[in-house]
């Protein structure tokens, strides 16, 4: 359960001020921002909630609300909740739909607790900010019964993703001022910086650097290591280094496949690649389902090389259809 508690990682309200704050069993410091009025949860309901992780230090380091869908957290028994002093889990008995909480996590009691060296992402805290959005009251339904429930409500959030994708491009393009190349694909792009010699063929081995980013302009991957610290996603055990990639081999997304087979030695690139063309209805870490993807891309070097055999999974470069301005 320790480990369920700091994967809590995600989103929420704008944390207000922290004043007021209640203890908890465990040393754990909280406050109900907003009570709705609604019935609180008891043991064995679920919660679909929005969670903004922040630090101390007024740092947003993890938000569901980038995610574009919610968690479900459980409330557990008093029995199991008490073998584990300090666990939030026990806080949601004070809330139910349309309630917001915020608590924070003691650093200093953690370290203490896991022997672990004390984070350096904060001072002294870790800082939650809740907000219930569905209630699923277990009651006496069958453990399947409030399964199918959570499923139905989860096809209902993803299908509001879906139908929000299209817009989310449209502000995009707009916002950034981008008057784009559209493959028959969907898969649009603009060379912002054109290279020399032949394109990127199946085969060939391609060098390039890269940032990705969802449509809202939030950074969730980067090769190079300037960026990801600029942008927080810096990983000390990760290697910087321009990205090789076996064009046709490599298992990438068939937006990737596609555009550097449109692209050659030196170019420099703005790629937009609408879901179906990425990772579809399945969220992948940061990126939500039915999620535009939005990558500047350089190619580095192109490595000439022979194309597979068997034909790639992924689809070949497609002719242009005409281009398509950005909406003023």
């Amino acid at each position: 359960m320790k480990k369920s508690i700091l994967l809590f990682a995600a989103s929420g309200l704008l944390l207000t001020a922290c004043q007021n704050f209640k203890k908890a069993e465990g040393g754990l410091e909280y406050k109900i921002v907003k009570d709705a009025g609604a019935e609180k949860a008891v043991a064995g309901d679920l919660l679909s909630v929005d969670i903004i992780q922040k630090s101390d230090r007024d740092s947003v380091m993890s938000s569901t609300y980038d995610a574009g869908v919610p968690q479900i957290l459980q409330l557990y028994p008093d029995s199991i909740i008490k073998q584990n002093p300090g666990d939030p889990t026990g806080l949601f008995k004070f809330v139910g739909e349309g309630d917001s909480l915020v608590f924070k996590i003691n650093l200093d009691s953690i370290t203490a607790k896991t022997k672990q060296p004390k984070p350096d992402f904060a001072d002294k805290y870790i800082i939650y900010t809740i907000k219930v959005q569905k209630h699923f009251k277990k009651g006496k339904l069958t453990d399947q019964q409030l399964s199918e429930q959570v499923t139905k409500y989860f096809e209902e959030q993803n299908a509001k993703l879906k139908g929000a994708e299209a817009g989310k491009v449209e502000a995009f393009l707009k916002n950034n001022k981008l008057a784009t190349q559209k493959t028959a694909s969907g898969l649009q792009y603009v060379i912002t910086k054109p290279g020399s010699g032949k394109n990127a063929a199946v085969g060939d081995t391609v060098v390039v650097n890269y940032v990705g980013k969802l449509a809202n302009d939030k950074v969730f991957d980067t090769n190079q290591a300037d960026l990801a610290k600029k942008y927080k996603k810096f990983n000390a055990q990760r290697p910087y280094e321009p990205l090789r990639l076996h064009l046709g081999v490599d298992g990438v997304i068939t937006g990737w496949t596609e555009a550097f087979q449109l692209l050659n030695k030196g170019s420099k690139a703005t790629l937009v690649i609408p879901s179906n063309l990425a990772y579809g209805e399945r969220q992948a870490g940061e990126i939500p389902p039915y999620s535009p993807l939005i990558f500047d891309v350089e190619v580095i070097d192109i490595i000439p090389g022979k194309a597979p055999a068997a034909a790639p999974t992924t689809i070949p470069a497609t002719k242009l259809t005409p281009a398509t301005p950005a909406k003023k």
